[in-house]
């Protein structure tokens, strides 16, 4: 992580951070113990869940880069206790997922979501846990997911997320939440989501967008710079709003 694009984002983002973290307080929701999905364990407070499903393996996608490099840039921007290496894959199925506040999906748009899945998922969120959907685009993709939130909440709308929502106030300003998208510049990512009755945040859904691949290859010429950096700045307010809500 020694590469002068990491450092170029890292300083870019520290310094933004200088004005936002004024606007930043009170407690956070912990991620409790223990980290890592290697040998390396640590104390940290936040551990980046990544929720892998049973029909398939597209959960993987830009494993574990994207993790190493958002945890590295709170680490650095932010003074939330986290380590690089604080990631852990967490089958959805598994009582597990109930360990950690913070739920990332890859391709939502290829998962199939079975009844244990459906009613980990449903039983997450009204515990308080905050999931993240990233990486998928076109209108298939999009029926598939949103037939999948139907069945975790048949009483809770998509709801298309606007430019003034708090999420974009967490930690820093975010003006808009129109970004690049990496996979078509000429159509706009969008951002959905679902609450709960008291209007809280609780599942964001970053489609015709790949948060995940910009974290990933914030260190190679595969992007520009600015929207890599803006990426991060939207991880850095998912993961915030998550353990502040």
């Amino acid at each position: 992580m020694s590469k002068a694009r990491i450092a170029g984002a890292a300083i870019l983002l520290v310094v933004l951070s200088s004005l936002a973290v004024a606007q930043f307080g009170g407690g956070r929701r912990g991620g409790g113990g223990r980290s890592q999905q290697n040998l390396d364990v640590s104390q940290t407070e936040f551990i980046f869940a990544r929720w892998s499903y049973a029909s398939g393996n597209a959960w993987n996608h830009d494993y574990p880069a994207a993790e190493q490099h958002i945890n590295q840039i709170m680490s650095e921007a932010t003074s939330v206790n986290v380590d690089r290496m604080s990631y852990k894959i967490v089958p959805l199925e598994s009582d597990e997922i109930f360990e950690f506040p913070f739920g990332y999906i890859s391709e939502p748009g290829q998962m199939y979501l079975n009844d244990q899945e459906i009613k980990n998922f449903r039983e997450f969120v009204d515990r308080g846990g905050f999931v993240m959907l990233d990486d998928f685009d076109n209108s298939r993709q999009f029926e598939v997911m949103k037939e999948n939130m139907e069945l975790v909440f048949p009483d809770r709308p998509l709801q298309h997320l606007k430019g003034d929502h708090p999420i974009l106030r967490t930690f820093y300003a975010i003006d808009s939440l129109h970004v690049e998208s990496p996979y078509d510049v000429n159509a706009p990512a969008e951002f959905w989501g679902i609450s709960d009755d008291d209007g809280t945040l609780q599942v964001i859904i970053c489609f015709n967008n790949d948060v995940g691949d910009f974290w990933e290859k914030i260190d190679e010429p595969a992007y520009k710079l600015r929207p890599s950096a803006e990426a991060l700045r939207l991880g850095v307010n998912f993961v915030l709003y998550a353990m502040t809500h």
